[in-house]
């Protein structure tokens, strides 16, 4: 026997459904379910649908009126923002989309500068020239020819002028990459006699500031005061050595380790490095081997490959500290451009002559 329900929740239910309120929203604020509200509501619900549609149909012949209008305007030479004013409404996509396919009337086109190169372009891709030939020619990007010519047919090249082309290519950045070398090794030779000779004072600068941006350090959550140094250029780590005798940490404090890739020849690196740092390399403790991923496309491989060296100097907390107030006052300096605080007289070069021990 269906569920009888007071006649007040179905005047209820009425009442919202009239306010166009969808059928589960009443049944969920009064308790009662869809199919019921549904059968209460179902001559409003037809009578809304009907008004919704005559709505509906009102706005589409509305915006068909409108759109034929705007049609109108825009052959009697109007710009779409003169049709908007025309019409009473805002510039936007829905306008845009009434007037495809009419053309703008000619004096709201932009003239383009580089008509005239385009058609150039067009005019040199279908003789045969390729895209660099055509942005050498017209002073333009590749990229700009691209977007003039790319719907144009590839030309078909001769072979052996393409091959000459190559040649003559090869040739040009031959002579452009030894003009570019030369160029390069002037400036840094130009460079090396601007520096000269390195006092122990500035050696010392040097070295912590290179230990900062390279060795290990200390950090709040994981002390760790000592000097512990890798790299894998040569010249880095002789820098590094000559900074460790400024520092006056003695040789027999230093250890040396290899850390290098397992496929790599182990024996051939601690040679190279032996004769880089002038350790016998019996004396060097267990390499770290890194163990190779075959999915890793590596360059670092052939005989120019040594590896990382580890230098570790024990007992090494004090010079730890020392190096990181030595960068502390370099960056200080850098941040505020004045010069150290360093009593008149001093020798600075003494400062590094007698360091701490641990």
């Amino acid at each position: 026997m269906p569920k009888s329900y007071p006649a007040d929740l179905r005047a209820e239910a009425r009442r919202l459904r009239s306010q166009a309120m969808y059928v589960t929203e009443i049944a969920e604020r009064i308790g009662v379910p869809q199919s019921t509200v549904s059968a209460w509501t179902r001559d409003i619900g037809l009578r809304l649908a009907a008004e919704t549609s005559a709505s509906s149909r009102a706005r589409l012949a509305e915006n068909d009126q409108l759109r034929r209008r705007a049609v109108s305007l825009r052959q009697q030479g109007m710009s779409t923002t003169q049709i908007a004013r025309e019409l009473g409404i805002r510039v936007s996509s829905t306008l845009s989309g009434w007037l495809v396919g009419t053309a703008p009337p000619e004096w709201t086109k932009r003239p383009r500068s580089k008509d005239g190169q385009r058609v150039r372009a067009r005019e040199l891709r279908e003789a045969g020239c390729t895209y660099a030939e055509i942005a050498t020619e017209l002073d333009v990007s590749k990229s700009t020819v691209s977007l003039w010519v790319r719907d144009l047919p590839t030309p078909h090249r001769d072979e052996a002028l393409s091959a000459h082309a190559r040649r003559m290519g090869k040739a040009y950045w031959v002579e452009e990459n030894a003009r570019r070398d030369a160029v390069r090794e002037e400036i840094k030779a130009a460079a090396v006699r601007e520096i000269g000779e390195l006092s122990p004072r500035e050696l010392l600068l040097v070295g912590a500031a290179l230990y900062w941006a390279e060795g290990s350090k200390d950090k709040t959550y994981r002390r760790r005061e000592r000097l512990v140094f890798i790299n894998s250029d040569v010249r880095v780590i002789r820098t590094y050595a000559a900074w460790l005798d400024v520092m006056g940490i003695d040789a027999a404090r230093r250890s040396y380790r290899l850390s290098i890739h397992e496929t790599a020849d182990v024996s051939a690196a601690t040679e190279f490095w032996s004769a880089t740092v002038g350790v016998p390399g019996a004396e060097f403790r267990r390499p770290a081997l890194k163990r190779h991923n075959a999915a890793t496309v590596r360059l670092n491989v052939g005989e120019d490959y040594h590896g990382c060296l580890i230098v570790d100097v024990s007992r090494s907390r004090v010079e730890y500290q020392r190096m990181e107030g030595i960068f502390r006052a370099i960056s200080g300096v850098a941040v505020s451009g004045t010069e150290l605080d360093v009593p008149r007289g001093t020798d600075r070069t003494e400062e590094v002559s007698e360091p701490p021990r641990d």
